[in-house]
């Protein structure tokens, strides 16, 4: 890859409008721009909507126990989804001027070596949802079908997701044509047969734990700007990469939370009823079959982006090999993985990792080195930046010093040490903290500050 700057990479005359274009199978070539607003929206909606956003809805609902009142519940999914979706925006604009994948940008934010570490994450945090996802597509087939051989859904997922991969900009055509019709009319018969049914507030008047909500909703929405750029280089125009991911993912997170938030009111907030609630409506089997399909998207944008982060690490090879072998390890891992219990969990430390992370690049490139005339360098070259982990680290150290990830297993030991680095620094959450939005803005300010540093190439 050469030089980047923060304008539009050179279109390939011959991609515009040719259906037999496709992404390109090795890194070091210029990607085909045949993404338009509609391409890019239609995308990013499908992406909204999940039956873990159903699921996900009781992260909002409860908090230490006790639900959240009906009107901070919707609140938090508004407040948390348009806070997500304009980092989501941020991170698809810089992937249409750079016009490389994500973990490629990020050469020029770290170095090539040092982009090794994030790029490490993002493989492992892709791989983590993708295997979910094969999970709860499998979940909603049984639920569906009232059971059956569970290996079997879980394997037709994994190649369905694999066959969608090899042709990524072919699959992304099929969702804008077909899939977000059939998706927007699902959602619009849950969304009216379960207010037919009435809606009951929870717990009137409580607003205790909103902000932790917030969170929880922006880890989700976060968990795709890492992949952002893998899909929006393919963009004709940064207006139609920023306003199709922003307004695409933030009006069917929405939909998707609320609709999950009515599911979960009928059946007293438990997470694991929804998908009997969804079956329990008349024809609604019919309905729920859309949605069960439509999870493949996910499960591909988790297995498509895995490969373009590999691609960073190996950047010759082939991404359909690449792909095809990645598709097989995740459906795999699907079949031998079966406990999730630690998903909330995950949420935060991918909260953790990549909210700040996107602060520092957004800064780093509208004002530091990538504002330069010659932009940053994305070439397997590009010399080692170690100051700019500074403010990564501080970003990280501040999301778990507010809300640490509470893993356990090999991994137990995690909790505690936060809860004495919070005693020691006299640190300790309040109504009014926000581990998100403090670990965006905190490192945001520390790389402006440093930005005469590293425009030096610091």
């Amino acid at each position: 890859m050469t030089s980047v700057s923060p304008s539009p990479s050179p279109v390939l005359d011959r991609a515009v409008g040719s259906p037999r274009v496709e992404a390109p199978l090795v890194l070091d070539t210029s990607p085909p721009r045949t993404l338009g607003f509609r391409d890019q929206a239609a995308f990013w909606t499908n992406l909204g909507v999940s039956l873990i956003g159903f699921q996900s809805a009781a992260t909002v609902l409860v908090f230490n126990g006790k639900d959240l009142s009906l009107a901070a519940s919707l609140t938090a999914i508004v407040v948390g989804t348009v806070i997500g979706s304009v980092m989501l925006g941020i991170a698809a604009v810089i992937g249409t001027r750079a016009g490389a994948p994500a973990m490629a940008i990020l050469r020029g934010l770290f170095g090539t070596r040092l982009s090794y570490l994030p790029t490490v994450l993002n493989i492992v945090q892709c791989l983590g949802w993708g295997v979910f996802e094969l999970t709860v597509i499998a979940m909603g087939a049984d639920a569906l079908f009232g059971g059956g051989p569970h290996w079997l859904y879980v394997v037709l997922a994994g190649v369905l997701t694999t066959a969608m991969t090899i042709r990524p900009l072919g699959a992304i055509a099929v969702l804008r044509k077909y899939v977000a019709v059939a998706v927007g009319v699902a959602m619009l018969f849950f969304t009216v047969e379960l207010l037919r049914h009435g809606v009951h507030d929870p717990s009137p008047g409580n607003w205790t734990g909103f902000l932790p909500a917030v969170d929880s909703v922006i880890a989700v929405s976060i968990s795709f700007v890492p992949l952002a750029a893998d899909y929006t280089r393919h963009a004709r125009s940064t207006r139609s990469s920023f306003w199709g991911a922003f307004s695409g993912y933030t009006v069917s997170q929405v939909w998707c939370y609320v609709v999950g938030l009515l599911a979960l009111l009928q059946v007293g907030g438990d997470p694991n009823k929804i998908f009997s609630t969804f079956m329990g409506i008349t024809a609604g089997w019919l309905f729920f079959a859309v949605l069960v399909l439509r999870e493949a998207d996910q499960s591909f944008a988790n297995v498509y982006s895995t490969a373009m982060s590999v691609q960073n690490l190996l950047p010759r090879v082939d991404r359909r090999i690449l792909t095809v072998g990645l598709g097989a390890v995740v459906t795999v891992l699907a079949l031998l993985v079966t406990d999730f219990s630690g998903y909330v969990s995950f949420l935060g430390l991918i909260g953790a990792v990549f909210v700040p992370l996107s602060a520092v690049l957004a800064v780093d490139f509208y004002f530091g080195a990538g504002r330069g005339e010659g932009g940053w360098d994305l070439t397997e070259t590009a010399p080692t930046r170690w100051l700019t982990l500074l403010p990564w680290a501080v970003g990280f150290a501040v999301y778990q010093l507010i809300a640490p990830a509470q893993l356990t297993g090999w991994a137990g030991s995690w909790p505690s040490f936060w809860a004495h680095a919070q005693n020691a620094l006299h640190i300790h959450p309040q109504v009014w903290t926000s581990a998100s939005l403090f670990s965006f803005v905190v490192p945001a300010l520390i790389t402006w500050a440093l930005t005469p540093l590293l425009r030096r190439g610091l």
